[in-house]
């Protein structure tokens, strides 16, 4: 009896794995044919149509009718049911929150303006991000129950894996991620924020993402996420893509990490606002100052600057993405990674980012590496950390063991 018994439960497991299987090959892949999807997934036509038809039952495919061919039969083509379920992403930065709702095939259906916020290390921090959390969630048109997962990305170390940050809002004994799900009432996961923006990038970039790729993160920090084989790399311990702590400079400025000279004490959207604000105290000028003082001036205020075509703020980040490019091209040397992508809050600043990186990539790094790499800005740009997440609420949610 019992051996029965347990072999049933080894058929529920397998049956549900194989599900699972099906569904991540369509969040990849798209629609596709049974043919196309029994190739995929390693199992026999009748095997995938028999599977596919309970899911149709189910309410998580639908048949999207017939694909037109040269002659012959006609074979169906099958996709995820877009009303099916329901995921949201909540992107946490230093200084807003902004948070994304995304249906069963990844379509954005609803997206916040930033919602002003400053991330500190305290309950009450924590405090208002489940209450912005609860609030877009509980204006959704749709029923609670169709929200299967939640993902927060958030700045810093964080460990996926068992959900916790180490970082930030690192007062609780629980697991973020835990603490998180008994508040919203919804399973909440967690990953870092650039992991969220190179996923978002990948599954959403309108021309075909390369497999292999790395994601530069510009943000008031630098951050670093690699995708190898289609597959995000999080390291042991989930932090790997610390980009901006290694050491690159001397001098002397101290890092939010508490060490000096570290590559993000040069590269980032602090190291434009800091020298920005220091060439103007020393006497330089800026169109801004016709419409602010010194200590009015925040970072949009720099990065409109750039759009306006101000000298100052255009010669600042073009120094910036020079010393980025050399240290992209280490990352090349390194990795020979198919197609480097720049996002963050810098990449914002548009067509003065990519020349200078590119041509200081080209005076550092080995020919060989780079001359087949591709390197491009942000599609999804200040977006791309919530659809990222939201993206990541779905694939977490069907991730196989």
């Amino acid at each position: 009896m019992g051996q029965v018994l347990l072999t049933e439960i080894q058929k529920g497991v397998k049956s549900a794995l194989i599900k699972r299987r099906i569904i991540s090959h369509f969040i990849y892949a798209g629609c596709t044919t049974i043919t196309e999807l029994s190739k995929a997934v390693g199992l026999s036509v009748p095997t995938v149509t028999k599977f596919v038809d309970v899911m149709l039952k189910d309410g998580y495919v639908n048949d999207y009718g017939k694909l037109e061919t040269n002659g012959g039969r006609h074979p169906s083509l099958y996709g995820l049911n877009a009303d099916s379920g329901y995921f949201v992403g909540v992107a946490v930065s230093i200084n807003s929150l902004k948070i994304c709702l995304i249906n069963f095939k990844g379509d954005v259906l609803k997206m916040t303006s930033d919602i002003p916020f400053s991330l500190e290390n305290t309950p009450e921090c924590l405090e208002g991000i489940c209450r912005e959390a609860r609030s877009f969630i509980d204006g959704l048109d749709i029923d609670r129950e169709k929200i299967l997962n939640v993902c927060m990305g958030i700045t810093g170390r964080v460990n996926p894996e068992t959900g916790c940050s180490y970082t930030h809002l690192t007062f609780t004994e629980k697991p973020l991620a835990e603490v998180l799900t008994e508040r919203l009432g919804i399973n909440v996961c967690i990953d870092n924020d650039s992991r969220a923006m190179a996923y978002g990038e990948y599954i959403m970039r309108n021309d075909k993402c390369a497999r292999n790729l790395i994601f530069i993160n510009v943000n008031w920090g630098l951050g670093m996420a690699i995708i190898i084989d289609g597959k995000l790399y999080s390291g042991m311990s989930g932090f790997a893509g610390e980009f901006g702590h290694n050491y690159g400079y001397d001098n002397q400025q101290i890092c939010d990490c508490g060490k000096k000279g570290c590559i993000e004490t040069e590269v980032s959207c602090s190291a434009l606002y800091r020298k920005f604000i220091e060439r103007l105290h020393n006497g330089e000028n800026s169109i801004l100052l016709k419409e602010k003082s010194i200590d009015e001036i925040t970072l949009d205020d720099i990065i409109s600057a750039v759009k306006r075509e101000d000298v100052l703020a255009i010669e600042i980040v073009e120094e910036i993405g020079a010393k980025l490019g050399r240290h992209i091209g280490e990352m090349m040397n390194i990795f020979n990674p198919e197609q480097v992508i720049v996002g963050g809050e810098f990449s914002r600043v548009g067509v003065y980012l990519l020349p200078p990186v590119i041509a200081s990539v080209r005076r550092y790094t080995l020919n060989l590496m780079y001359r087949d790499s591709d390197i491009s800005i942000s599609e999804l740009k200040e977006n791309a950390n919530a659809i990222g997440s939201a993206l990541l609420a779905r694939s977490k949610f069907f991730a196989l063991d």
